[in-house]
């Protein structure tokens, strides 16, 4: 599987997305994308899955040295002494000693941000978590956690597909050498039927999502976590990295208009003002 590396930090460049995925069907997902050759997981305890990937981990028989595991905080918790023991929960739903990635999920507006990065910077010191970053960060909230507070962030998960104008941030990660992971990476399901990526696709045999994800994959300091439950899904995600698109295909996508934003809760941040 190939990697992203920036700075120290390793991970698959391709995941699996469990958001949405629970019980046994979120610990089959996990052994079916495990065999297949995935070796990037991702889960938050506000998915509630936590045990699912725990037992999907344990039930494939790859190592756990083999697996990059990310997990993320709950956004309603973010106070040092929730903050630890919401880790400490992570990991033993998770039969894990370690995370490989801890994120700060959804930042809120007026919460003790330096307080809560200086508890994951303890975690890190700690050995429970190995790195740290942000999960829908927003420049402000970059700039408070590297420049101020100066934790060694080395991730921003965000919303990032070909629908969606993401410059101000990415401007300012790719800058400062932090990764990006790109979660709903289909839109939600809406790239599937895209008749501009399909018109793409049918020139390297592969489908409108195929397109989309390899867009995304041919960015260097990008990793891409599609929700995929079932093995034929996984597999055509797999499939994506074969495809390999030129100048004429990037310019068509440059062309779609950039306004979907498909995750916008009631607590999300103030956007940078592209996104």
């Amino acid at each position: 599987m190939e990697v992203v590396s920036r700075d120290g930090f390793r991970v698959p460049r391709l995941g699996l997305g469990t958001y949405r995925m629970t019980g046994a069907g979120c610990q089959g997902a996990v052994e079916s994308a495990l065999g297949l050759g995935y070796r990037h997981i991702d889960t938050a305890q506000m998915y509630g899955n936590q045990d699912a990937v725990g037992a999907g981990l344990a039930a494939s028989g790859v190592a756990r040295a083999e697996v990059h595991l990310t997990s993320k905080c709950h956004h309603e918790i973010q106070t040092p002494d929730r903050i630890r023991a919401a880790c400490a929960e992570s990991l033993r739903l998770l039969r894990t000693d370690y995370l490989d990635l801890y994120l700060l999920h959804w930042p809120r507006p007026g919460s003790d941000l330096p307080a809560a990065l200086e508890t994951m910077m303890a975690l890190r010191a700690a050995g429970m978590v190995r790195q740290i970053g942000l999960a829908n960060g927003t420049v402000a909230h970059l700039r408070q956690a590297i420049d101020e507070v100066r934790a060694p962030i080395v991730c921003n998960q965000i919303e990032y597909h070909v629908l969606i104008d993401q410059t101000p941030v990415l401007s300012w990660m790719r800058g400062h050498g932090v990764v990006v992971v790109a979660h709903v990476p289909l839109a939600q399901g809406r790239l599937a039927e895209h008749a501009a990526l399909a018109a793409i696709g049918r020139r390297y045999d592969a489908d409108a999502a195929q397109v989309a994800l390899a867009w995304l994959l041919d960015q260097p300091d990008v990793a891409v976590i599609p929700k995929a439950a079932r093995p034929g899904s996984q597999v055509a995600n797999l499939e994506a990295m074969r495809v390999r698109l030129d100048d004429f295909d990037r310019a068509a996508i440059a062309a779609l208009p950039k306004t979907l934003r498909c995750v916008n809760p009631p607590f999300a941040p103030m956007w940078d003002a592209a996104g």
